[in-house]
């Protein structure tokens, strides 16, 4: 089949399956009319490494944080996946500080990441995420595509706002103590001066 057919039949771009025929992830040939042909039929390349990411926020019971990851496990069980690591955090989606999805983010020997939604990953800025990932010949599988509930979409609009909040009271109070540390400076500079 062709490649671009490949990459549809499993979920991936075309730019994905082009860089695993490249680096010989997966059996092929190229057409004399530069045509790619797969000659495997698989639903994943052969040396891919699956880790699962479930994220809840701190206002989520963690309960919910553990039956996240079993739906996952069972997701990848069922697509005959063997996972490499299952990733749990509790943090909010608009933090970009979690230091476990760092890690995993990190760790390029990972190429399929197992998210339920893609607010688990991120509450902003998911296609970048993915197409960075995607040049690196990894991927994201996200199992639920459904969209935001309002609830979900004014839970967003407050972790803004708090998170703003919080980064504006930061910087004013950097601002005092560099308004501080320069009236000591300077007063020290007229005391010796």
């Amino acid at each position: 089949m062709k490649l671009s057919q490949y990459a549809k039949k499993i979920g991936v771009t075309y730019r994905t399956a082009w860089i695993w025929y490249r680096d010989g992830k997966i059996k092929g040939y190229q057409m004399p009319t530069g045509t790619v042909v797969i000659t495997e039929d698989e639903r994943r390349a052969p040396n891919d490494k699956v880790a699962i990411y479930a994220r809840v926020s701190s206002s989520e019971p963690t309960s919910n944080l553990n039956t996240q990851a079993d739906r996952l496990v069972a997701y990848c069980a069922a697509k005959g996946w063997q996972i490499s690591q299952v990733i749990t955090e509790i943090g909010s989606g608009v933090d970009d500080s979690r230091h476990q999805l760092l890690k995993l983010l990190a760790d390029t020997s990972m190429t399929v990441i197992v998210i339920e939604h893609k607010d688990r990953l991120t509450r902003f800025g998911f296609n970048y995420i993915s197409t960075l990932l995607a040049s690196q010949g990894r991927r994201v599988e996200v199992v639920n595509l459904t969209g935001n509930s309002k609830e979900d979409l004014l839970g967003d609009l407050t972790s803004i706002i708090y998170a703003f909040c919080a980064r504006l009271y930061g910087q004013r109070r950097a601002k005092r103590k560099t308004e501080q540390i320069t009236r000591q400076l300077e007063e020290n500079d007229h005391a010796t001066g």
